[in-house]
């Protein structure tokens, strides 16, 4: 019986061994969270200090774009002042980022932890100035297309304008718009907030058809899996699994926006071409999908002047 007691107490003492090493398990990644959290608060302060004193580069340039094309065509000036605000703080690139890190910060003690350390490294990597910088060369190829020819694109495939009508960079993004659906079950591009002006200057988008024939973008093509949530990810997975279904039951062929990479670009950084973090030290898996690229050329340029006429 002594034995058999013993051998009782020995395994209650070896199961609160082993809870305890759980729980240390869970502070540590909780510690180790609260660090990176704090990182990231510091990472994305100065990257607003860049924007606020003019150091980063394609800022400026979105900038000096805006003040052209807005000299050239005087009715467009209110749909370059939304666009131009990436330059900024107010723009919703920089804005998505400090939403991301609240949200995270809401949410950081609800497991599973490897997958917030995940976010939070995307999220840093995000904040890098060499990649924030690459993200605006889609509202400053925006600005390019709509001077019919006057403005040079930068860090894109083309210097002449892609797809049917111009803005087709920024779609998709969903710190722009969403897709929703109409009656039909047909999904179309809305822009939100402050950006739908753009609506009444841009031709209407289906999903369907931006799909089959996507055009080169940095956020669809380098950076979607950094400029993304978790949350925007998964609506976009799911609303290219039902526009799949829904082809299929009408017998139709569907390609995936993100099937294939656009190729060809160049003057990114070369942390655009390096495949972002697909795991934290400590996680298991992710629900980031991975999109990017081998490494191909670096420095932040165009080979051409912001000017090149017609």
């Amino acid at each position: 019986m002594s034995n058999i007691k013993a051998w009782k107490l020995l395994s209650l003492f070896c199961l609160f061994a082993v809870l305890m090493g759980c729980q240390s398990k869970e502070e540590q990644l909780q510690k180790t969270i609260q660090e990176s959290i704090k990182k990231a608060e510091v990472e994305l302060s100065q990257l607003g200090t860049a924007l606020d004193n003019g150091s980063l580069r394609n800022a400026l340039l979105l900038k000096e774009y805006g003040v052209q094309l807005k000299n050239q065509q005087p009715e467009l000036s209110k749909v370059v002042d939304v666009i131009t605000l990436d330059a900024t703080r107010q723009g919703a690139l920089y804005s998505g980022l400090t939403q991301r890190l609240k949200d995270i910060k809401g949410t950081y003690l609800i497991p599973p932890y490897e997958d917030t350390l995940h976010n939070i490294d995307l999220l840093r990597e995000a904040a890098k100035p060499t990649l924030f910088s690459d993200a605006l060369t889609d509202p400053i190829n925006m600005l390019a297309d709509m001077s019919k020819g006057n403005l040079a694109r930068i860090g894109a495939i083309s210097q002449q304008a892609e797809g049917a009508g111009v803005g087709n960079q920024m779609v998709g993004n969903p710190n722009y718009g969403n897709w929703q659906s109409n009656s039909n079950g047909t999904s179309f591009w809305q822009w939100y907030g402050m950006y739908r002006i753009l609506g009444d200057v841009f031709n209407r988008v289906e999903y369907g058809s931006w799909s089959r024939g996507r055009k080169y973008s940095y956020y669809n093509d380098y950076g979607r899996t950094r400029y993304s949530s978790p949350k925007q990810i998964k609506a976009q997975s799911t609303l290219e699994t039902r526009t799949r279904q829904s082809y299929q039951r009408q017998g139709k062929q569907f390609t995936s926006p993100y099937a294939s990479k656009k190729t060809g670009a160049s003057g990114l950084s070369r942390s655009s071409y390096t495949p972002p973090k697909s795991r934290s030290s400590y996680s298991r898996s992710s629900s980031y999908s991975n999109n990017s690229g081998s490494v191909r050329n670096s420095g932040s340029r165009t080979s051409r002047g912001v000017s090149r006429g017609k």
